[in-house]
């Protein structure tokens, strides 16, 4: 606050401006209510608050009457003030808000505020004056010094101000914030103010206990969102752990002592923030809650302190020490949530003892440590990796992972990040010993430890897996799902499949294949034929020193089967030449005829091989159509039916927002599996000795009612089901290993005998050919009459 001196009302002349200047003051920096905040950029372009305000702040100790007192704004450089009257009182410590003249952009309002004008204040350059009346001012270069005048900001270009200089010119995004969260008052307006992202807060609507300060505990709450969610608090004090490009994240030093309530919470700056970690800082701005992929999604909500304004109050604090999660530290309850409370937000109940998305969301922020860790998951494209805190959980693969089941989502896996530092490359089973820190986060529907230095990672020595040799009177057939294979692709992905198919599967008798783009791949002109796309993976075949492969499928019409606009994945058949085998063509098949099954003498016929089973069924709008192809081994007949069912897209999360998750996919699915299981059993009721094969990406578990629907009486045998338990899986997803790729044999079939191989070479492998693993049946085909 400026000297001034009381007993002059009127100043006239240079002469007698000279006398005052250097006059004694009268008295010092005001001892309690200043102007703490301006703004006048809001409703303007950019804008998120929709009004202009001013902030005052009672530094003092005693409650001060703003009852007949006025704030007022004149320009830079004018002579014309404009007066909002004030009412009321200001407790210590407490804040007092007032609204001034909204403009047409901005998407925030103001929090409740405590007086309300109408005055459209610059954006830039301005003067505002704290005044113990409400009558106009009458000054224009000597107002602070006005024995009404209680405080003065001159801000920008303004031509007065208390001090040296003028606090710093502002825009439509900025403020001008006293230091010390209002506290600082040395009388220079450009020490005491610097330029940062608005935070109005005040008495009525502050959320601050009318001037008591809240703790980050006292903010998140016992809950999934914040009790205090749309209204802004004051000075929280805090230390920085974790910086990042739009915010930082800081915890509480002294914690309570309720475990359901998180100490930290990220503190939302919008660019690069100007503390760093160890900084001790007191923070003030409105609470809100973050979801991840907007309003609508499924994701849980993050708390944040957004529009910030930050005090540092020291440097090199003492971090708190980070809160051990598995052996030795808090366990992870074994359900993701135990009752089914819909919308978990909105649930009144909260128990991190029972429910996982109550545990991680009662550390949401703080500093989190894991030790020991094994991988689940191979690192992922986004440097994201699936881990087991101290290898703890079950059942685990018999290379290192951990299945997954719809009655356990093992949300015992955390997700290591690279948000803050680098994730190193690591398959399944790799070791990472000791410790590993970071801030616990929440991003794409999952719970994820920010790494702070990148992890030492211990190969666990898993190679890929090579299945056996058939012999030469058994008939193996694999299914494989090449992800989204086109001509653009690198000659080495093609030349990865072909090795995988000639070494690691043995170089099969047939193939299902799924996710063959047409010959431009995702270019979306019209092009539907792929003839291009399977002869450049036969020709890599044959270089990769494997035997002649020849190709069947069924063009779809354009953009009617899923998967990338343009691409036109399907299924087919890749079949080798060289064996006593052959394919049985019956021509005449398009994207929308279906294949009949007719009686031929003691056995069935398709009318078309290859053929589209029922393409036009709205149990396969947008989906791959099943694929019936009619072979002949040693002479007998072999009818395969190849497959890709519906996508999971547009499930919910596993660990989102809706307990317990909605699959809607499901329901897509279960219809194309009581298509195909009719179809089977027409080829049944000619035939009740065939020999059907029913294989693919089914996108759905072993033990799911889309494989039930598909086995139905026991007719078709479900091969996954039929390995130990840590065998069963063919992708691995978020660290959850899976059977999502399927082998049914018809009863015929399994009773002659079978030699059934899941052959690990993608899933567990941050280096891979594709997300799916390839599987291989070796069948021993009966004799004819």
């Amino acid at each position: 606050m400026t000297p001034r001196i009381r007993s002059v009302a009127v100043v006239a002349g240079a002469a007698t401006v000279a006398a005052l200047l250097s006059a004694p003051p009268a008295q010092a920096a005001s001892p309690d209510l200043v102007i703490s905040q301006v703004y006048g950029g809001g409703g303007n372009s950019g804008a998120t608050y929709t009004n202009d305000f001013i902030e005052l702040y009672n530094r003092g100790t005693t409650t001060v009457d703003v009852s007949g007192w006025s704030v007022q704004y004149a320009s830079a450089s004018g002579f014309t003030w404009q007066v909002t009257t004030l009412s009321g009182t200001v407790a210590p410590g407490a804040r007092y808000l007032v609204q001034e003249a909204a403009g047409a952009g901005g998407t925030v309002a103001l929090p409740s505020p405590d007086a309300t004008g109408s005055i459209a204040m610059s954006a830039s350059s301005g003067k505002v004056a704290l005044v113990e009346s409400a009558i106009p001012l009458g000054c224009g270069a000597s107002c602070h010094l006005d024995a009404r005048v209680r405080d003065f900001v001159g801000y920008g270009g303004a031509t007065d101000f208390e001090g040296a200089s003028a606090a710093p010119g502002l825009s439509n995004t900025t403020a001008d914030l006293r230091a010390g969260g209002g506290a600082t008052d040395t009388d220079d307006n450009g020490a005491d103010f610097t330029a940062g992202t608005p935070s109005p807060r005040g008495t009525s609507g502050g959320g601050s206990g009318g001037g008591a300060t809240l703790r980050i505990h006292d903010i998140q709450g016992a809950a999934h969102r914040s009790p205090v969610t749309g209204k802004t608090v004051a000075s929280v004090p805090g230390v920085v752990t974790a910086t990042t490009s739009n915010g930082f994240w800081m915890q509480d030093p002294q914690p309570d002592d309720d475990p359901a309530t998180s100490e930290a919470v990220f503190v939302f700056t919008s660019s690069a923030p100007s503390v760093t970690r160890g900084d001790a800082v007191t923070v003030s701005g409105r609470v809100s809650e973050y979801r991840p992929g907007g309003y609508a999604s499924a994701n849980l909500s993050t708390t944040e302190i957004s529009g910030a304004a930050v005090t540092v109050t020291g440097h090199d604090a003492t971090l708190p020490a980070p809160t051990l999660i598995g052996p030795g530290g808090r366990t992870v309850p074994a359900a993701v949530r135990t009752d089914t409370p819909g919308d978990v937000e909105k649930s009144t109940t909260f128990d991190v003892t029972a429910n996982a998305l109550d545990f991680y969301e009662s550390m949401e922020g703080m500093l989190v440590e894991v030790d020991d860790s094994v991988a689940v998951g191979p690192t992922n494209k986004y440097g994201e990796l699936a881990v087991l805190p101290g290898g703890a959980g079950q059942p685990r693969t018999a290379r290192g992972g951990i299945v997954y089941s719809y009655a356990d989502a093992n949300p015992e896996r955390l997700i290591l990040s690279s948000a803050l530092a680098r994730v190193p490359v690591a398959n399944v089973g790799d070791r990472l010993p000791g410790a590993v820190v970071g801030v616990l986060d929440y991003n794409f529907s999952n719970f994820m430890l920010d790494v702070l230095a990148p992890p030492t990672v211990v190969p666990g020595g898993i190679a890929p897996e090579t299945t056996r040799v058939q012999r030469w009177n058994e008939l193996a057939v694999a299914t494989y799902n090449v992800e989204n294979l086109d001509p653009g692709d690198p000659q080495a992905k093609f030349d990865r499949l072909a090795t995988n198919l000639v070494h690691n599967l043995s170089a099969p008798d047939i193939v299902a294949v799924e996710e063959i783009q047409d010959n431009d791949g995702p270019t979306d002109d019209g092009v539907v034929a792929a003839d291009v796309t399977w002869h450049k993976l036969i020709d890599a075949i044959r270089r990769a020193g494997g035997p002649g492969y020849d190709f069947r499928s069924v063009d779809p019409s354009n953009d009617t089967d899923g998967g990338e606009p343009g691409g036109n994945i399907r299924v087919g058949f890749l079949f080798r030449t060289d064996r006593d085998l052959t394919f049985v063509d019956r021509p005449g098949a398009d994207a929308t005829t279906p294949t009949q099954v007719v009686p031929h003498g003691n056995g069935a016929d398709l009318t078309l091989s290859p053929g589209r089973i029922d393409p036009t069924n709205p149990a396969f709008d947008d989906s791959r159509k099943p694929l019936a192809g009619e072979f002949r081994f040693r002479g007998q007949p072999v009818f395969v039916v190849a497959n890709h069912f519906n996508s999971k897209g547009g499930d919910e999360p596993l660990m989102g927002r809706y307990q317990p998750p909605v699959r809607p996919s499901e329901a897509q699915r279960h219809a194309q599996a009581q298509v195909v299981r009719s179809f089977v059993d027409q080829i049944r009721a000619v035939d009740a000795d065939a020999n059907v094969v029913v294989l693919g990406d089914l996108n759905d578990f072993e033990f799911s009612q889309t494989a039930d629907i598909l086995t139905g009486d026991g007719f078709l045998t479900d091969l996954p089901r039929t390995l130990p338990l840590s065998e069963r899986y063919t992708y691995v997803y978020e660290g959850n290993s899976q059977v999502l790729d399927q082998i049914l044999l018809s009863a015929p079939l399994a009773a002659f005998g079978y030699d059934y191989d899941v052959v690990h070479i993608n899933s567990e492998f941050a280096d891979q050919a594709s997300d799916h693993d390839p599987q291989v049946v070796r069948l021993e085909i009966r004799p004819g009459d």
